[in-house]
């Protein structure tokens, strides 16, 4: 696929740190519980952390109790890619950033009790976070 955003694995590593570029290129995982944005909860917007583009509104933001920041919906359905991700046995859906490829996190059909009935499980450290003035 073409992004709107495309680097080389060596712009890519110079912009990002290491574990960044783990989980953003590579598709690892943060440990949960160790995500600096899990328990914000001021309002604003959650941005790719590799490019910037919006990707979740705080009103969409809900403690699922998984360890990771959780949200209902994307800020608009084209903001994510949804690829199906048959790694580890098991057959899931990755979230992806639209504009650059950047690997998010997962979707759950899991989020009972949201308007959606879905949890899209981020990485933090794959988010950027901007809070409303």
């Amino acid at each position: 696929m073409t992004y709107r955003v495309e680097k080389s694995e060596g712009e890519w590593r110079e912009q990002l740190g290491d574990e960044q570029f783990a989980v953003l290129r590579e598709a690892s995982t943060e440990r949960p519980w160790t995500g600096e944005l899990l328990d914000e909860e001021r309002a604003g917007v959650y941005a790719c952390a590799a490019c910037g583009a919006e990707l979740f509104k705080s009103g969409t933001k809900f403690d699922s109790g998984c360890g990771w920041p959780s949200f209902y919906e994307s800020v608009r359905p084209e903001a994510v890619e949804l690829i199906e991700d048959t790694s580890l046995g098991m057959v899931r859906t990755e979230v992806r950033c639209a504009a650059c490829g950047s690997h998010l996190g997962h979707v759950f059909p899991d989020g009972f009790g949201t308007p959606t009935g879905d949890r899209y499980c981020m990485n933090s450290i794959a988010l950027d976070f901007t809070p409303e003035s």
